[in-house]
């Protein structure tokens, strides 16, 4: 870890060993978070930082008094869940079923029963989060109305580097892993409520650019109690979309085994949830602030987190240390190291099928024409980003790649 003093009114920490690691756009997206007025102490960049919309993607800030949409990100409560099995992952590659193997009949199954890419229910599903919000008094009508549309995106996986895989632990024993958050609703939280702080700022007059994108909310503001309340629901809403989906999961596999390889005694000895686009109000150094996590998971003392890799790379469960420079924070994934657009330029689908096939991973995507988009080339080296943050987190778990499902 290196700090920057010099070129803002805040420090910026940075989880790498130089400046130059760090791509100039992301440098310059680092400063202006360290120059807004509600900072607290620091700026952080972990291994997996780069470019966002606003704030970096692997970004941590502290701000007093003050939330920003754009320092949470359009997908509120993204993040990952993750269930660890007591059985082979082998049995999904040695067992036959009909014309192939366990591990894509799985994957046919998963296709068929949770909707991906742009994909909704056809049918509103049941939502205890959904059920209880009060919106607040503050009126957002077009929010509201998004509410009756989430009923019919919960349980679906989305698009962009969201993903169902099927993966083996070092010690060849079955994992689970959803990777998605808000859907839709979360995208249009932070769009209406990112146009509101820009127009309070300009009110207020406050000093913060809008180029930078980084209007805030005072959290004694009508507005910002307004959205923290918004955000708190898309979080939940989050969990509960990933809950339904592993839910669905586990009944596919744990069906399957029992159909097709006679087992039915399947001891679960793991499962963890990590959101990792959020704010949550939380004592610093002394002092309540609130942390913006974009790109970021809460890694206190002993608490576990998640940190997925690209498909056909390695994913990783750790184990925080509460290290206080971070604000008990680490990295969310591998990081990109090119865009989406950039990685099809460079990749045919072609070479992104064999790689995967070369490593035995089964694939399961509806449109395979920008599969080169999440490709593991396009990402930064997993088993790199977590040595840089040895300070940060203990890997207890590495998993491996064994069938993936891309939206």
């Amino acid at each position: 870890m290196f700090v920057l003093k010099a070129v803002a009114n805040k420090p910026i920490k940075i989880w790498l060993e130089e400046p130059s690691q760090v791509e100039a756009s992301c440098m310059e997206q680092a400063i202006n978070l360290a120059n807004l007025p509600c900072t607290f102490r620091h700026v952080v960049l972990l291994p997996d930082c780069h470019t966002g919309y606003g704030m970096p993607i692997g970004g941590v800030l502290a701000a007093e008094n003050a939330i920003i949409p754009n320092a949470v990100g359009n997908d509120i409560g993204c993040g990952v869940s993750f269930v660890h099995v007591d059985l082979p992952a082998d049995l999904l590659h040695e067992v036959k079923v009909d014309n192939g193997t366990l591990a894509q009949k799985i994957v046919g199954d998963i296709m068929r029963s949770i909707p991906t890419g742009f994909a909704h229910q056809e049918t509103p599903q049941p939502s205890v989060t959904l059920d209880k919000f009060e919106p607040p008094a503050l009126p957002m009508p077009q929010l509201v109305k998004e509410l009756e549309r989430a009923y019919f995106q919960l349980g679906t996986l989305g698009s962009g580097n969201h993903f169902i895989e099927l993966q083996a632990d070092d010690d060849g024993k079955l994992g689970l892993m959803v990777h998605s958050g808000s859907r839709n609703l979360g995208l249009q939280i932070c769009r209406a409520f990112n146009k509101l702080a820009q127009d309070l700022n300009a009110k207020l007059s406050a000093p913060v650019p809008r180029e930078w994108q980084l209007a805030y909310l005072p959290t004694d503001t009508p507005e910002g109690r307004a959205y923290i309340a918004w955000m708190n629901m898309a979080l939940d809403f989050a969990k509960e979309n990933r809950a339904l989906m592993m839910r669905r999961l586990k009944e596919i596999v744990f069906g399957n085994l029992l159909r097709y390889a006679g087992i039915d005694d399947i001891r679960i000895d793991m499962e963890v949830d990590a959101h990792h686009n959020y704010a949550a109000l939380e004592n610093h150094f002394g002092k309540d602030v609130w942390v913006h996590r974009k790109g970021a998971i809460r890694a206190g003392k002993d608490e576990y987190g998640i940190i997925p890799g690209a498909m056909g790379s390695f994913s990783y469960i750790v184990k925080g240390k509460g290290n206080p420079e971070s604000f008990h924070s680490c990295s969310h994934g591998a990081g990109r190291v090119m865009s989406r657009n950039e990685a099809v330029k460079q990749f045919s689908v072609q070479e992104v099928i064999e790689d995967l096939k070369s490593q035995n991973v089964v694939l399961g995507k509806r449109k395979r024409s920008d599969v080169a988009e999440e490709s593991r080339w396009a990402y930064k080296d997993i088993n790199e980003v977590l040595n840089y943050q040895r300070d940060l987190v203990e890997p207890v778990l590495r998993l491996r790649t064994v069938a993936v499902v891309k939206g």
